[in-house]
């Protein structure tokens, strides 16, 4: 990666701009998860049926 100058841009710099767009990214997902402290309101939607499916052939 060359600027105009024909020079390489400091490492760090380029590391420190990573870091800066890294930790916005991170700070928007922390907003965006506040729902999942919370308790599911549908209570036991991974449970067993009260009878057993029956599959049936289709005929003709």
């Amino acid at each position: 990666m060359t600027t105009p100058e024909g020079t390489t841009p400091n490492t760090d710099e380029v590391k420190r701009k990573f870091r800066e767009a890294l930790d916005r990214k991170n700070q928007n997902h922390t907003k965006a998860a506040d729902h999942l402290n919370g308790r599911s309101k549908a209570a036991g939607a991974h449970t067993n049926a009260s009878h057993k499916r029956e599959f049936r052939r289709k005929s003709g």
